[in-house]
């Protein structure tokens, strides 16, 4: 019975020394793009985002249609005395207006009026206010889709991050399953030797509580998973638990192929294009802000008839006479118009653009700063990770074959139980060792790319 113990503990052992870490879960399905694409797809703040792009569109076309003339159509139907004194007075917009009815006396005999005007208003010049208006409003719609890049420019990056979170801990999973079964045939074997009496009960025990424990660690990883799914499922719309993601392309061989380091022009980056065309808009501001409180030249035509119940004379008709036509006059004028305190009003509004004009160069600065400092770091990554995976794969095979040798030499009872334990743990930890650094050099190359601005070219080569 020992002997087939034996066996079935070298058997897996085997396969876990041939087989690569990364060559499980190659049966997932989804890739980082697809995962991508489908968030931009379903995710609601961008439909938000785009939402805004096409109301600034429309407001461009609100603003061009407020260049046409204004044309006013008017008819009038008034019942009521005629009663007026000599005088200027300021109406305010509230008094109505009385025209002539100047007698010694008040009387209270009604009449009736009719007026019926066609009014047109048309801004002859305004020295440039058209033009800056078109301008912000152009600014605008800039700025909108600069915000839309921005944030799906981020959200590639979370869900990027959350791939290779969900890959690491997949791999983990692979990792936790393997040390599980390797404590189940450490459990086996001392069960065999504890009833043969060639062990003491407690080796038995002991045995046991790792096997617990490393079922424990399998439970929390797997949990992890879940945990990360959901955050992808949240983004993405995809049910969590149909959620499976294709690794395949994350090997450890191609990791010279995809590094993406050509760095693309600051305009260009969508985390630093927002804040220029923010900028840019500011700028569109202050010049339509000096074109706002220059003078206007303005054209004005007036086409009315009127009828009156009252006659020349101040002889009282019948209401009747006073609902047709009797007078028709026009009129055109141009019309200079300036509010001699706009001088004030334009300083103050320009002093307040300065400053949000500050503060936008100051928020461009900082991003450019994080984004520098973040390729640095990233770079240290690099070169750390480097130099590590050089390293662990010795590391995993000295684990291995001091793991098997651990294991022979407590079957033949030179060696306690602790010490194969011992190199249980050194083996496992080597495994997540090894998977923990190779996630690390992905994310460094993640956030290189992230920084240079060149996010999506790196994605397309994560297949």
């Amino acid at each position: 019975m020992l002997t087939f113990y034996y066996r079935k503990y070298m058997v897996v052992v085997g396969i876990l020394v041939i087989l690569p870490v990364f060559s499980l879960f190659a049966q997932q399905r989804l890739t980082l793009k697809q995962l991508i694409d489908a968030a931009q797809s379903y995710l609601p703040v961008l439909k938000q985002k785009q939402a805004f792009i096409d109301e600034s569109k429309v407001a461009l076309s609100e603003v061009k249609h407020s260049f046409l003339p204004q044309v006013k159509l008017s008819e009038q139907l008034n019942v009521g005395s005629n009663n007026s004194l000599a005088g200027t007075f300021f109406s305010f917009g509230i008094t109505p207006s009385t025209s002539a009815g100047v007698r010694a006396s008040n009387t209270n005999d009604l009449v009736s009026g009719n007026i019926g005007v066609i009014y047109s208003e048309y801004e002859l010049a305004n020295f440039g206010l058209n033009k800056a208006k078109l301008g912000s409003a152009k600014a605008n719609i800039d700025l909108q889709e600069a915000n839309l890049k921005k944030e799906m420019y981020l959200l590639q990056l979370t869900i990027a991050r959350l791939y290779f979170s969900v890959v690491k801990y997949q791999y983990r999973l692979n990792a936790d399953k393997q040390n599980t079964n390797r404590y189940e045939i450490i459990f086996f074997i001392i069960q065999a030797l504890t009833k043969s009496g060639l062990k003491p009960g407690a080796d038995s025990s002991l045995a046991k509580a790792e096997l617990s424990k490393a079922r424990i660690n399998y439970n929390q990883t797997l949990g992890k998973i879940m945990d990360l799914k959901q955050q992808l499922s949240y983004l993405t719309g995809m049910d969590a638990d149909r959620l499976t993601l294709d690794t395949t392309q994350l090997k450890w061989k191609d990791r010279d192929t995809i590094s993406v380091t050509a760095k693309v022009s600051e305009i260009d980056h969508p985390l630093l294009d927002y804040y220029f065309k923010k900028n840019q808009l500011l700028n569109a501001n202050e010049y339509l802000i000096k074109k706002s409180y220059l003078p206007k030249i303005v054209v004005a035509s007036a086409l009315w008839a009127r009828g009156s119940s009252i006659q020349y004379n101040d002889n009282f008709k019948p209401l009747s006479v006073g609902l047709g036509y009797q007078r028709f006059n026009y009129a055109i004028g141009v019309a200079f118009t300036y509010n001699l305190l706009n001088g004030i009003y334009k300083k103050d509004r320009l002093l307040l653009n300065n400053y949000q004009k500050k503060a936008g160069e100051y928020e461009l600065l900082q991003q450019k700063l994080a984004l520098g400092s973040a390729s640095l770091q990233a770079n240290n990554a690099l070169a750390i990770t480097k130099e590590n995976l050089l390293e662990l794969p010795v590391q995993l095979s000295s684990a291995q074959a001091v793991f098997s040798q651990k294991t022979a030499q407590y079957r033949a009872g030179l060696i306690s139980l602790v010490d194969v334990t011992n190199a249980s743990f050194v083996l496992y930890r080597s495994q997540t060792d090894y998977i923990e650094t190779i996630n690390d050099w992905y994310l460094a190359q993640l956030e290189k790319a992230a920084s240079l601005g060149t996010l999506s070219q790196f994605i397309q080569t994560i297949k």
